[in-house]
């Protein structure tokens, strides 16, 4: 897939989103492997800038930027973890004379992180080039609560200071950047079927921002930097994340999820035809499988948690939060008259079944008046306005050039 910048004649070229759901899981573990291609073992620290992070309560997201004057090569064309690969660009500007590399790691894990950024010579990134960096405390941007958590442990290990930025304005900032500069970047998805959303920049605002991280944050946003928050739910991928890990036993949020992908909530959940005899509920528009109660059949089955398969546990509990966070976004939009609803966060990692169940919710609620749109960097908007809160990077003098 190819992206214009608009106001720019330089070709972005960005991986698949298969390829983009890759690198992701890789960076969960804690581990990107040796010959990923991130950075090759020549990269000087001139070669890199910017490091911004964002701290959140399950995960931590990097996004920094290399610059190379010279054109990428083939081998690191090929490369699955770069996300935004940026071809035949000046090197004027930091973000755009290189390239934008993305990486997560599990907030419990946060040594691995440490690591990665020391091995990528990446705590020598806060300045823009080496000889501002002598002489000078090494700041980079951070947001999310981790950020006043563990700026001590940062500062200890790496030198590093964070200078922190406020974590809704890095969200919005973060949006509004993807949505304006990369096309396309938003889509929808539902019955298996993805389709790209063409943004007009100028008609652009209002839309509601759903970030499903931790926990879910709901943000009314009317301008460049004009928003507000509007409501949320504490029931997210955190939720997600700890009932399956006391449920399953699954060690990490990537092997809940893939389970999932073999499992039935229909063994679990108690659907409208289980109460009404295998019929619908016609008058009130349900159908036969809708979902009355998700654990519902637990009730009434004679049964224990190890009589039940993971698969399927997951699975349900999957659909449940899906289904809850794409009610209360619809809602929120019905309420404040909006008609776009964007979806981002970490909890969503381009999954076809979570994209899918959120805008059937969507589509159900609003009798097909509105749509779930999602972002193929979904789990990056913190991080990315981070990033771009550096003066050189500010959305408008993107833009400008």
């Amino acid at each position: 897939m190819k992206f214009l910048l608009p106001g720019l004649e330089r070709r972005y070229q960005f991986k698949s989103l298969n390829d983009h759901r890759r690198v992701m899981e890789g960076g969960a573990r804690g581990k990107l492997e040796e010959d990923s291609g991130i950075l090759s073992s020549e990269t000087s620290v001139d070669e890199v800038s910017h490091l911004a992070v964002d701290i959140g309560g399950s995960l931590i997201k990097l996004v920094y930027c290399s610059r190379n004057k010279s054109r990428v090569d083939d081998k690191e064309k090929k490369s699955t973890n770069e996300c935004i690969g940026v071809a035949d660009v000046s090197s004027d500007y930091p973000v755009l004379g290189g390239r934008l590399h993305f990486a997560k790691f599990e907030t419990r894990k946060i040594n691995d992180c440490l690591e990665f950024i020391s091995s990528k010579l990446l705590h020598n990134s806060g300045c823009m080039n080496q000889a501002a960096f002598h002489g000078h405390e090494n700041i980079i941007k951070a947001t999310g609560g981790g950020a006043y958590t563990y700026a001590d442990l940062f500062k200890e290990k790496l030198g590093i200071s964070l200078d922190k930025v406020d974590e809704m304005d890095c969200l919005v900032a973060g949006a509004n950047f993807l949505l304006k500069a990369v096309h396309p970047e938003a889509f929808t998805y539902m019955d298996g079927r993805e389709e790209d959303v063409q943004i007009d920049q100028n008609d652009l605002y209002p839309y509601l921002l759903v970030n499903i991280g931790s926990g879910v944050s709901m943000i009314k946003v009317d301008g460049d930097d004009k928003f507000e928050r509007v409501s949320g739910t504490s029931v997210g991928g955190g939720t997600f994340w700890g009932l399956g890990k006391l449920l399953t036993k699954c060690k990490s949020f990537d092997e809940l999820l893939e389970l999932s992908h073999e499992g039935n909530n229909r063994v679990i959940d108690m659907l409208v035809g289980d109460i009404y005899g295998g019929m619908e509920y016609a008058k009130i528009g349900l159908t036969s499988t809708a979902i009355a109660s998700s654990f519902g059949k637990a009730i009434s089955e004679k049964k224990e948690l190890k009589d039940y398969r993971p698969e399927d546990i997951s699975r349900s509990l999957l659909r449940m939060i899906s289904n809850n966070v794409g009610q209360i976004a619809y809602l929120n939009a019905l309420r404040f008259g909006l008609k776009r609803i964007f979806f981002g966060g970490f909890f969503i990692r381009g999954h076809a079944y979570t994209m899918d169940t959120i805008s059937v919710g969507v589509h159900f609620w609003s009798k097909g008046e509105a749509k779930a749109m999602f972002l193929r960097h979904e789990g990056f908007l913190g991080a990315l306005g981070a990033f771009m809160s550096n003066e050189d990077h500010g959305l408008e003098e993107i833009m400008n050039h």
